[in-house]
């Protein structure tokens, strides 16, 4: 009946890790929650323009660790750390901790077309500056394909090119096993506000299977069996050693 699911959320605990890992009590859950979504809101905020995938928050011992994943680390960074130290401030200031005990580390993001977050945020970003929606989509599936992904779909909705019925337009490359639970599949929402409503952006792009390292060693011992031959060869006989001729002196009587 068409119920859907985040491909992201069903895949919790199989091949993806949690964006926040901490334990806490039935108290303080909702308040860290809370704070958690405060603190990714404004970070996303401040770096708009820093392409920012992903904000990582962990805590242990009274202690906070936010990871952010950007494609820009230099923007984040600023000149000789000056923003980020700033940055990290406010954002303690946000959680109402003592500075020395927020932490920020930046991990950067080597290829930003394998990325359904960026991917989406650079549709939307194309759609707002108002290009044709159809090209922005053909392009970013192109890139994406060429760096390497096994299959990417991209799927946009609202009122496109500012029709009066919304509707939605969606292209598709490669495969995207959505079914399969140990398919590395990123998935990316973004939206374009433009003059005439919001545009909404959604891009899947699957990367290849996941498997265990017992499983992954298994199929490699399988296949060295297969490609080696079931019966071993004798070794090669080594080839014939002829010896030395004898040397022969000459003799005193002939020579005179």
């Amino acid at each position: 009946m068409g119920q859907k699911v985040n491909p992201l959320g069903i895949r919790l605990g199989i091949t993806r890790d949690w964006t926040s890992r901490w334990y806490a009590g039935k108290r303080q859950f909702p308040v860290h929650v809370n704070t958690d979504f405060r603190v990714r809101e404004f970070l996303k905020r401040r770096l708009a323009e820093a392409s920012v995938s992903r904000i990582l928050i962990e805590r242990a011992a009274k202690k906070v660790n936010i990871t952010i994943q950007t494609a820009r680390p230099g923007i984040v960074i600023g000149k000789k750390g000056e923003d980020i130290e700033k940055l990290r401030q406010e954002t303690a200031a946000l959680l109402g901790m003592p500075m020395n005990d927020v932490r920020l580390n930046i991990a950067e993001i080597r290829k930003p077309e394998l990325d359904a977050q960026l991917v989406g945020d650079s549709i939307a970003q194309q759609i707002e500056k108002r290009v044709m929606f159809r090209r922005a989509m053909k392009r970013a599936v192109m890139s994406t394909m060429r760096s390497g992904a096994l299959g990417v779909k991209v799927r946009v909705s609202g009122r496109l090119n500012g029709s009066e019925i919304a509707r939605t337009e969606w292209y598709r490359e490669g495969r995207i096993p959505l079914h399969t639970f140990r398919a590395d599949i990123d998935y990316g929402l973004s939206e374009a506000h433009t003059t005439y409503g919001v545009i909404g952006v959604k891009v899947w792009i699957f990367k290849g299977e996941v498997f265990d390292k017992s499983e992954l060693a298994q199929q490699a011992g399988e296949a060295e069996a297969a490609a080696a031959p079931s019966t071993p060869l004798a070794p090669a006989a080594p080839p014939p050693v002829t010896p030395p001729a004898p040397e022969v002196a000459p003799r005193s009587d002939l020579m005179a």
